[in-house]
This record gives structure tokens, sequence and C-alpha cells, in this order.
């Protein structure tokens, strides 16, 4: 074969692996995705429903969460306040509105730093000797080990109480699922023809990485990551729950359905059932999305190809 007609076979797949090119197939594929499947489709209408409340929400409903008027304590949803007021008066309204925000940008905060560090760590075990990878994948045991809620609410309490070290304590363990999800997932590449294609041609380990393995396994990121959002937003209101995490008078839905526990039983339901429907509708959304994203991005099946 000659040089001119090796390049010309050559070029096809060169471009193939070229990251934009990637990249422009993977947001075609995705849109075509998503107008193909019904529940992922309201799994996102879902979560910009949330979304657009705790964002437009309190700029349409201007009352203050936090207002207390023991006049209007224990009143049932009406006009004047359409989710009804708490046992101190307060809009229930404005506090769903704002505890979706809080929800929302808790969970996309865990979800970003576990993903960066978590996935960080997953890739350079998979990808460095044995000794690294042995001593990375060691520490991961250590904290998969403890159950994950029981290790966010020691976390919590050692840190003091409050939102933050909440989100802090999630994090730390989420990271582990990162990192040992995808550790598998770079070591699966690495084995593959097209990687191996690349080392015979005199790649460096760098090169490998950033053009092969990172992009490969964005995938199985996302995927995680929808799941790891739906257990932030739960965790977090088990924590408010139990007084761990948002602190009074923080609007916060976990703690929110503990204010409202005492009057359910006395008919006044309207305290504790509507941050329990957003509670249910986020983290359902949530779940949704991962299992539909991992029914079309899966490895071994997927319809969305990197």
């Amino acid at each position: 074969m000659s040089t001119t007609e090796l390049s010309q076979s050559v070029e096809p797949a060169a471009l193939a692996v070229r990251p934009g090119a990637r990249l422009r197939r993977t947001l075609a594929d995705g849109a075509r995705l998503v107008r193909g499947d019904t529940a992922l489709v309201l799994a996102l209408g879902v979560l910009l429903l949330l979304a657009a409340l705790a964002l437009i929400g309190p700029l349409v409903w201007t009352h203050d969460p936090n207002k207390v008027d023991l006049l209007n304590a224990l009143q049932p949803p009406s006009g004047r306040h359409p989710m009804g007021t708490d046992a101190n008066g307060r809009d229930v309204l404005a506090r769903f509105d704002r505890g979706a925000g809080i929800s929302l940008l808790a969970g996309g905060v865990v979800v970003v730093v576990g993903a960066l560090v978590g996935g960080a760590l997953g890739v350079l075990a998979g990808v460095t000797g044995r000794r690294t990878d042995s001593v990375l994948m060691r520490c991961m045991d250590a904290l998969l080990a403890f159950p994950p809620l029981i290790l966010a609410m020691a976390v919590t309490i050692g840190l003091g109480v409050g939102i933050v070290t909440a989100c802090v304590g999630i994090v730390l363990t989420s990271i582990p699922w990162y990192a040992r999800l995808l550790r598998s997932d770079v070591l699966r590449i690495r084995s593959l023809p097209f990687v191996e294609a690349g080392r015979a041609l005199g790649a460096t380990q760098r090169q490998l990485v950033a053009r092969h393995v990172v992009p490969h396994v964005l995938p199985t990121l996302l995927v995680q990551a929808a799941g790891v959002f739906g257990f932030t937003i739960v965790t977090l209101a088990a924590l408010g729950f139990v007084g761990l995490g948002a602190q009074i008078p923080t609007p916060e839905w976990g703690a929110m359905i503990t204010d409202g526990l005492q009057y359910a039983l006395t008919g006044q339901w309207w305290i504790t059932v509507f941050p329990g429907v957003g509670l249910l509708m986020a983290v359902t959304a949530a779940n949704v999305l991962a299992d539909r994203l991992r029914d079309h991005l899966d490895p071994r099946g997927a319809t969305l190809r990197a």
C-alpha cells in the first residue's frame, strides 16, 4: 500500500476520534435519545420544574419564608397562602420554593465535587501502577465499609451540624462510588484495541488518557452523577429530619417535614405533605433519569456512543 493510500485509510479513523467531532456527534445523538424516551423527558421536566420554582418562585412569591406571624399560624391552603402556614405562621409556599433551591443546589455541588475528586482518583488508580492502585482502592474500601448515611451523620456531628457540613459528609460517602466505578471502566478501556493501537503508535500515557480513556468514561460518570444527585437530596433531607442538616429557621425540606409531623395527626397535613411531595418528585425524577441514562449509555449495549 502506498503512502497516499495509507494516509487516506487512516484519515477517517483519525477524524472519528477528534474530541470536537466526537462531542458534536454525542450531542446530536443525545438530542435524538431525549426526544425518543418519554420517561427521560418526564424526569428532566420534573427537575426543570423544581429548578424553575427555586429560581423564579422567590421572585414571583415574595413572602419572607422566615417571617413569624403567630396570628396566622396553622392556616390551611387558601388564596392568600396557597400551601398554608406552619405553626409559626410562616408561609409554606415561600419555604417550599427556598427548600427546592437548597436541595437542588446542594445536590449539584455534591455531584460536581464528588465526580471531580472520585473520578480523578478512579482514573488515576486505573492508569497507574499496581502499588498506587492498591493504596487508593484500600482507602476507598475503608470508606465503603461504613453505611453511607451513618458515615454522613458521623462527619456532620464531627464537623458541627449544618447544611455545609452535611454536604461535606455526603461528598465523602459518594467519592468511593465514583472511584471504584471509574477504575473498573478505565481498566476495561485500557485493554481495548484502539488504546493498544495508540500505545503502539507512540502515544504517551497522558495522550492516551486525555484522548481515549477520559472521553469513554464520561457516560459512566454521567450515569453515576444522576444517581448521586438523587441520593444527595434524600440524604440531606434525612439529616435535616434528625436535626443534623439545615438548622432552624432554614427552609429545607427535611427540616420542614420534621416540624410538621407533630401536627399531621391533628389535621394540619399541609405542613408535611407539600415538602414531602417535593422531595418525592425530586428523588424519583433523579432515579428515573439515572435508570434511563444507564439503559442508553451502558458500554455493553449503548444507544449513545462516545
